[in-house]
């Protein structure tokens, strides 16, 4: 994918850098989803809650799409309904 196509369908960035011919840009989705686990006995509780969130780095060379990126507490690679699935749905062909 060119420059353009992913300004299309992913939006501005969170954030650039490039160097040379390299551009990286950053997305940062929000955290949405929980996970929260509950455990304790009759007398007390402990609950953790993590939020899902997702760093997608979207690396170019010369304008086009070299490699994408995903970093982040998101269930498993690109499931479905999962913090780094949004933020690149857009662009997967149907």
């Amino acid at each position: 994918m060119s420059r353009e196509n992913i300004l299309s369908c992913m939006g501005a960035p969170t954030s650039r850098a490039a160097e040379g011919g390299t551009e990286v840009w950053t997305y940062v989705s929000a955290p949405g989803t929980y996970d929260t686990v509950t455990t304790g006995g009759s007398n007390f509780a402990f609950t953790q809650s993590h939020a899902r969130n997702c760093t997608v780095n979207v690396v170019m060379n010369g304008g086009r799409v070299s490699r994408i990126n995903y970093l982040g507490r998101t269930g498993g690679l690109l499931t479905a309904g999962e913090q780094c699935a949004y933020a690149v749905e857009a662009c997967m062909a149907p």
